[in-house]
């Protein structure tokens, strides 16, 4: 038994192949099955099964692209409510990979269909936990509250991950290696390892959901200070359960423009040193720039689902990985453009006089656009006005446009995207970005 675990660093998603005897196993692929292809090829395998660990909440799955495109059957829990043919994939119910058995194990909690994958061959064993089970902690029970064809409160999934982990895992030996669906970083959890994976003997003796407690204090543990939830959550949950469109073809007809400009929203991805130099006016700026670049998250939590908006690249090469990027979250088909500068259009950012600030802060509206957990840990301006980068477009009108407007967050990719947002409806009041100087002020 092979396994191979692909990683994409931006969303902090893993997933995996497994290979036996020529054939081949997907589990949780992200939306570009290229690589997944490639790693059949060169093990001279046939992909013959696609396995979903639940309708993912961040990022669209190549799950339906995959089957069109080798004839691989696609296998999860009937509870999920598929409108695409598929096999249901419950406990009690297995099938071979090469000489693989893989069987599955209801594991709700993070949503109602949760199923963990067990692969099993000569005596070994491998747990692909989905969002169920992460290394150091569970996944987070709040997604599923407005989303998906079976929806649940998060308090009753909070005490549904409770049994799992209780229930689920007890028959299974301590070596099992253990698999997930994401790492540090991710939005599906909240203190998630950057380890890659594990062993269910290393989980039982040092994650907290296996520490002898009460439901109760399980329950009051998993929910307090999950992180916010952004916008397009729910919208991939019932993307993923409806079926995605394939990849080549749901990006071949977006249409590209070179030095010119453009109406409506428009989300410039350049670094944020060429953004504040020109830009079209009305711009946000949030950077994929590379990809230690959160940009699918926060394109997701600025950006509504089904919102049109026009792209600004750099330059006509990057098209393709951008669109690819965009994609990566279903929001591709909202893209009524991809455009480059024509620089006679174009405005500059405010430059902040960074000393004034420092000696006469009081002359300035401080906004402090981090996340409401990390808010909790302490301001660093006593003054400043508190609007998550998440929630910052709906609360515009909060914030007051009698003096300058500092915007910070807690390193600068995140304030960049911020001063943007305000800059585009603060017309005759400066907005600056701290920037990375906010750590002169920690």
């Amino acid at each position: 038994m092979e396994i191979k675990q692909f990683e994409y660093k931006p969303l902090a998603h893993y997933s995996y192949a497994i290979v036996d005897n020529g054939e081949m196993a997907v589990i949780d692929p992200e939306r570009d099955p290229m690589q997944y292809y490639a790693f059949a090829q060169e093990h001279e395998a046939k992909i013959v099964a696609v396995i979903e660990t639940h309708p993912h909440a961040d990022f669209v799955s190549s799950h339906l692209q995959i089957h069109q495109e080798t004839g691989a059957t696609i296998y999860h829990s009937k509870m999920l409510g598929a409108d695409y043919d598929h096999e249901p994939f419950d406990e009690g119910q297995s099938i071979m990979v090469g000489a693989i058995k893989v069987s599955a194990l209801n594991t709700p909690g993070h949503s109602p269909d949760s199923i963990t994958v067990v692969a099993e061959k000569d005596g070994k064993t491998a747990l692909f936990t989905g969002d169920t089970l992460f290394i150091g902690d569970v996944g987070r029970p709040d997604l599923r509250e407005k989303a998906g064809n079976m929806t649940a409160k998060r308090q009753e999934l909070a005490e549904m991950m409770y049994d799992t982990i209780q229930n689920k895992f007890k028959n299974l030996p301590d070596g099992a290696l253990v698999y997930p669906a994401h790492g540090a970083g991710s939005l599906c959890g909240k203190n998630l390892s950057a380890d890659n994976s594990s062993t269910l003997g290393n989980e039982r003796m040092g994650n907290w959901a296996f520490k002898p407690q009460s439901k109760e204090e399980f329950v009051h543990t998993l929910l307090d200070s999950q992180p916010f939830i952004p916008s397009y959550f729910g919208f991939d949950v019932d993307t993923n359960r409806k079926g995605p469109e394939n990849l080549r073809t749901s990006i071949a007809n977006i249409p590209l423009r070179l030095h010119t400009g453009t109406d409506g929203l428009i989300v410039d991805v350049r670094d944020e040193t060429d953004f504040k130099k020109g830009h079209l006016p009305g711009s946000i700026n949030i950077m994929a720039v590379s990809e230690d670049s959160k940009f699918e998250t926060w394109l997701g939590a600025i950006v509504d689902p089904e919102e049109p908006f026009s792209l600004v690249i750099d330059n006509p090469g990057d098209m393709e990985e951008i669109l690819r990027r965009v994609a990566k979250i279903g929001y591709e088909q909202q893209v009524k453009l991809v455009l480059t500068l024509d620089e006679t259009l174009v405005v500059e950012s405010d430059k902040l006089d960074l000393a004034d600030f420092r000696t006469h802060p009081d002359k300035y509206t401080i906004v402090d656009i981090r996340n409401q957990s990390e808010i909790e840990e302490g301001k660093f301006f006593d003054s400043a006005l508190t609007i998550p980068l998440n929630d910052l477009r709906k609360s515009l009108d909060e914030i007051p446009k009698n003096k300058p407007i500092i915007v910070h967050c807690a390193g600068g990719y995140r304030s960049s995207a911020g001063t943007s947002i305000i800059e585009s409806s603060s017309e005759d009041v400066p907005v600056y970005d701290l920037g990375e100087n906010i750590n002169d002020f920690i």
